[in-house]
Parts: C-alpha cells; sequence; structure tokens
C-alpha cells in the first residue's frame, strides 16, 4: 500500500513538476556545464576546433587589462543603480500603499517600463539625451542639458545608470508593496498613538518589518544590473571612447566578434562567480538584520 502511494506521488511529482525541471535542466544546467567545459578548450565555431587547452583561457582573462577595468567600471555601476532603484522603488511603494484614489493606475504606469524591451527602452533614452534635452537646454538655458549626455565620458555613465534604474524601479516598487502589505496594521495604529513622526516609522518600524522584500529588492537589482547587455548596446554602444563598456559588452564583444569564444565563456564564469559572491554576501548581511528585527 505505501508503495502504491509514493508510487502515486512520484507520479503526480513528475506530471506537475517534471516539465519545469526539464526545462530548467536544457534552459540553465546543462548550458552552463557545457560552457564550463569551454572554457577549457580553444573552441572556434568557424573550424569546428574544440581541444583541450587547460587553464589558457583563464590566464588570458587574468592578462586582460581591459576586462578589469570594464569589470571595475561595471561595479560602480551596479552599485550606483542599485542603490537608486531601491531607494526611488521603496518610497514609490510607500507612497502608493495609502489607500488613495487611482493608486492603481499610478502602479500600473511606473510597473511599465519593466515590460518595455532593453533595446527599445535604449534607444528611446537616446532621443532623450541626444536631442530633447539638448533641445529644452538651449531653449531654457539649462547648461546641463545644452549638450548630449552621451558624447561626455562622465555624464554617459549616468545616463546609462538612470536608464537601468528607470526600468528597474516599477518592478521592484511591487515586491517593496507585497512587502508592506505584510506590515500589521495594529503596530502601526500604536506608533501612531505614541506619537511616533513618519520618518521614525520607517525606519523604526517599516524598515525592519520589509527586511525580506528588502532582500529579494536588492538580490534581483544586483543581478539584472550586472547583465545588462542591451540597454548598453542600444544607449551608448560603449561610447564614448569606451568609457561606458559593461563586463558583458565587453564579453559578447570578445567573444563573436573577436572569435575569441573560450576566452569570452572564461571571462563569463568570472563574472558569474563575481555576481553570485556579492548576491550572496549581501543576502547573508540582510538576512542577519531580519533575524535581528
Amino acid at each position: 500500500m505505501d508503495r502504491k502511494i509514493r508510487l502515486r506521488n512520484a507520479g503526480t511529482f513528475l506530471l506537475f513538476g517534471g516539465p519545469s525541471i526539464i526545462a530548467f535542466l536544457a534552459v540553465v544546467v546543462i548550458p552552463f556545464i557545457v560552457g564550463l567545459y569551454l572554457t577549457f578548450t580553444n573552441w572556434d565555431v568557424r573550424t569546428g576546433d574544440n581541444s583541450f587547452i587547460g587553464l589558457s583561457n583563464y590566464i588570458a582573462v587574468w592578462q586582460d587589462t581591459v576586462f578589469w577595468t570594464q569589470l571595475w567600471f561595471t561595479l560602480k555601476y551596479v552599485f550606483f543603480t542599485v542603490i537608486i532603484a531601491n531607494v526611488i522603488a521603496f518610497f514609490i511603494a510607500l507612497a502608493l500603499t495609502g489607500g488613495g484614489r487611482g493608486e492603481q493606475w499610478l502602479r500600473t504606469g511606473f510597473f511599465t517600463p519593466n515590460l518595455i524591451g532593453g533595446i527599445i527602452l535604449g534607444y528611446l533614452w537616446q532621443t532623450l539625451f541626444s536631442q530633447v534635452m539638448p533641445y529644452l537646454g538651449e531653449k531654457y538655458g539649462w547648461s546641463w542639458f545644452e549638450t548630449s549626455w552621451l558624447t561626455n565620458t562622465d555624464t554617459a555613465f549616468w545616463a546609462l545608470v538612470i536608464t537601468t534604474s528607470w526600468q528597474l524601479i516599477g518592478y521592484l516598487m511591487i515586491i517593496y508593496i507585497a512587502g508592506f502589505a505584510g506590515v500589521p496594521n495594529d503596530v502601526l495604529e500604536a506608533a501612531s498613538i505614541d506619537g511616533a513622526s513618519r520618518m521614525a516609522t520607517i525606519r523604526r518600524i517599516m524598515l525592519p518589518l520589509t527586511i525580506p522584500a528588502i532582500v529579494i529588492c536588492v538580490f534581483i537589482s544586483i543581478s539584472r544590473s550586472f547583465l545588462t547587455y542591451d540597454i548598453n548596446l542600444a544607449l551608448t554602444k560603449g561610447g564614448p571612447f569606451n568609457s561606458t563598456e559593461l563586463a558583458t559588452y565587453h564579453i559578447v564583444q570578445k567573444a563573436f566578434l573577436s572569435n575569441q569564444y573560450g576566452v569570452g565563456q572564461a571571462e563569463a564564469v568570472v563574472l558569474f562567480a563575481v555576481v553570485a559572491i556579492i548576491a550572496l554576501t549581501q543576502s547573508y548581511l540582510l538576512k542577519r538584520l531580519e533575524v535581528e528585527s
């Protein structure tokens, strides 16, 4: 009897969970293993050469100063993007959880940029930075906008940060709203009765009780920012003077334009390790705050 129950449970699991497991294996696990293997070969898609060369690709990555420069640039880009996107999303979510009129429409409006593809989004903001903003700058005498932000190495960095943050904010906002929904109303009412200010309530009650949502949002924003490629391609194409090339952009250029697939794949593995270390570290540190709260 127990065997029949176990077989029936296994069959139910395979029926509902099997397709997802197969898809995960086919899309994530198997490509990752194959990609890891290719880092130890001199694979050339044109000739089909796939001989084993050991750690030569990783040595080439270590000696690639351009990659490390762009990885450092990527770290700065991720740092500012994560902070800006999460802070703005947090306060927008806070403003849209008061039960006011039109909140659903506003939530939809803020979430819409997340539905736009990165290529389209990049071209939209390229038009804003290259045409709309210079026009407004000349018309109203705004010195910051008189020239395109994409032609200056410093402002091009911030253009990339602003565009990515704008795409992320709506998605993070939804997660924060879900986190705020889990805060007990009686706790907020007690704080109000005790005379706590709005900022004190946010700092001492809302923040500690929404740590799970913050962990998720920071994790998502870190991973998505590190893997940005389409916006980088459409908005700046790495310019001006290759000053805004992110690590993913360099990896694609190395693999598909320079035909160094093994080195490019090795750089992708290094980037994966960096993202995993940073994302897991922040999750661990924020989880400690959750326990203490």
